[in-house]
């Protein structure tokens, strides 16, 4: 059990990381890699504890400003659709959320790929739209990231600005889907001896993430996590109809 847990801590410090580096968040990552080693709703559970703890690194670390117009257009309706999705999850099957989870990953990446250049327009309608669609999908198959990340890119904001301030957003998202599993029991007493690990690894990994980012192009890292999720998820599909 140990030894899987050393397994875990040192994937999602990778997935911390590069989710640094790349500006979409852990999630993206993160959450392919926990579904190795847990169900479905404990993993839904776990990357929300997480990410409480990630986000509140990346905010005091990328502290020199946030856009606070963009993260409150942005984060209101996250916030109130992560908990419609949260919510949802409690009577929906599980099985065909774990499958929805690796064809929205896989889908994600593939777009983000082909369309790595490409930006939406700057308007409220998209932070709102943006909001709403990375809020629901958070809550459903616990990654919203990089639907954030495409509506911030659309605004051009400087590195650390665009990191804290979808850090903050990301914040409210994952304390409010947080409460909404762990009052349904996604994230069981036997995992609490989890939480010193993630706060380590949100620390640790967000650090080297910024320290990377210093000498390291975005564009290179970018297209690398995206190839590892496509990967994984194509793997986590394939295992799942093995099974």
């Amino acid at each position: 059990m140990l030894e899987k847990y050393y397994i875990f801590a040192l994937l999602a410090l990778f997935a911390e990381i590069i989710g640094t580096v790349s500006g979409f968040g852990s999630s993206i990552l993160f959450v392919p890699v926990a579904s190795l080693f847990f169900d479905f709703k404990t993993v839904l559970g776990i990357t929300a504890v997480f990410h409480v703890f990630s986000n509140i690194s990346k905010i005091t670390l990328f502290r020199k400003g946030i856009n606070k117009e963009i993260a409150l257009k942005l984060g209101i309706p996250a916030v109130i659709f992560v908990m419609i999705g949260a919510w949802m999850t409690t009577f929906l099957p599980t099985k065909s959320m774990e499958l929805a989870m690796n064809i929205v990953l896989v889908g994600l990446s593939l777009y983000l790929l082909y369309n790595f250049n490409k930006t939406l327009k700057q308007t409220d309608g998209n932070l709102y739209l943006g909001g709403i669609m990375s809020g629901l999908l958070a809550g459903l198959v616990g990654t919203g990231g990089a639907i954030r990340g495409i509506t911030l890119a659309a605004f051009q904001l400087p590195k650390e600005i665009f990191i804290a301030t979808s850090a903050l957003i990301d914040l409210g998202v994952d304390s409010s889907r947080a409460l909404v599993y762990v009052s349904n029991g996604y994230f069981d007493r036997q995992y609490m001896v989890l939480i010193p690990f993630l706060i380590v690894i949100s620390i640790l990994g967000s650090y080297i993430g910024k320290v990377i980012l210093q000498y390291t192009s975005e564009t290179v890292f970018r297209y690398i996590v995206l190839s590892i999720v496509v990967l994984t998820s194509i793997f986590q599909t394939i295992k799942y109809f093995m099974n």
